[in-house]
C-alpha cells in the first residue's frame, strides 16, 4: 500500500533508525515532489501521485510545528528526533534553509535534547544555502545507494543532470558532518538484475564511503510495499556482512532489516 504523508507535520512515528520521530513534510499532503523516482519508494512513482495542493509555506510549517511541540510537551510523548521526510525531497523547498532555522529554534525551546534529522537524496547539496543548513543540524542523512551511474539511473531514476561524482565531491565537503544512508536490495526491475549486495557494487561503494569519511553509515533494505513488483529484501546475512566491512574501515554502521 502506497503511503502519502500529511503535511506539514505527521506522527510521531517509531522509526527503525531514529526512535520516536516527529515527521516534518515540506511537500504537499496530496502527492509527491521529488528529484528521484526510486523504484522502491513507499510513496509510489512520481507520475502516479502528482499533487494539486501547494507546498506548505515557511510560516505554515513553523506554526504547525510549534503547535505540535507544545502539545507533545504537555501530553507526550517526548520526541527523540524531528525528522524532515515525507512525500519527496525536503531540500527542494525554496525556504528550506529558513525552515531549518525555525525548527532549530523551536527544538531548543521545547525539546532541547531532541535531534533534528534530514533524510535527503543529496541532489541539492551543491546549493550553498542547503549545504549550510544541513551543516547546522544533528543528523544530515545523505543517500548514496551505489557509485555505479547506470545502477543509480535504474534504481533511483534521478532527474536529468544527475552526476554521482559531483554529488560525492559535495559530500566530502561536509568533512565528516554527515551520515551516509544506503539501500541494499535484490530482485529485478524491467528485466534488469537489481542486486547490489555483491562485492562488485559493495567494494567501490565502500571505497567512496571511506573517502567521504562520514561519522556514521546507515544501511537498510525494503521495509514496506514498493511501487513495482519483483524487488526483494536483502538478507540479514548480506546486510551484516556489509556492515562488518564498514566497521572494519573504522566507521560506525547501523543496520535496519
Amino acid at each position: 500500500m502506497t503511503i502519502i504523508y500529511p503535511s506539514p507535520i505527521f506522527g510521531p512515528v517509531h522509526s527503525r533508525r531514529l526512535g520516536v520521530s516527529l515527521g516534518i513534510n515540506l511537500m504537499p499532503g496530496d502527492g509527491k515532489i521529488c528529484s528521484f523516482d526510486c523504484i522502491y519508494c513507499e510513496c509510489g512513482f512520481n507520475k502516479d501521485f502528482k499533487p494539486k495542493a501547494a507546498r506548505p509555506t515557511r510560516e505554515e510549517v513553523q506554526q504547525a510545528l510549534k503547535s505540535k511541540l507544545k502539545d507533545m510537551q504537555q501530553n507526550g510523548p517526548a520526541p527523540d528526533v524531528l525528522t524532515f521526510a515525507g512525500n519527496g525531497e525536503p531540500t527542494l523547498h525554496p525556504d528550506f534553509a529558513g525552515i531549518i532555522s525555525d525548527t532549530l529554534q523551536l527544538r531548543d525551546h521545547y525539546f532541547p535534547k531532541a535531534k533534528v534529522s534530514v533524510l535527503s537524496n543529496s541532489t541539492m547539496i551543491h546549493k550553498p544555502e542547503v549545504f549550510e543548513a544541513l551543516r547546522r543540524i544533528d543528523n544530515n542523512i545523505l543517500k548514496l545507494d551505489t557509485v555505479d551511474e547506470a545502477y543509480i539511473q535504474a534504481l533511483d531514476q534521478p532527474a536529468k543532470g544527475y552526476d554521482v561524482q559531483r554529488i560525492i565531491q559535495h559530500m566530502k565537503a561536509f568533512e565528516g558532518r554527515c551520515i551516509i544512508q544506503t539501500m541494499f536490495l535484490k530482485g529485478s526491475y524491467n528485466g534488469k538484475d537489481m542486486d547490489n549486495t555483491s562485492d562488485s557494487y559493495v567494494l567501490p561503494w565502500l571505497e567512496t564511503v571511506k573517502e567521504i569519511a562520514p561519522h556514521q553509515v546507515m544501511i537498510y533494505t525494503i521495509d514496506r510495499e514498493t511501487p513495482t513488483q519483483g524487488l526483494q529484501k536483502a538478507t540479514h546475512e548480506e546486510l551484516d556482512r556489509i556492515a562488518a566491512m564498514v566497521e572494519a574501515a573504522g566507521i560506525s554502521c547501523s543496520v535496519s532489516y
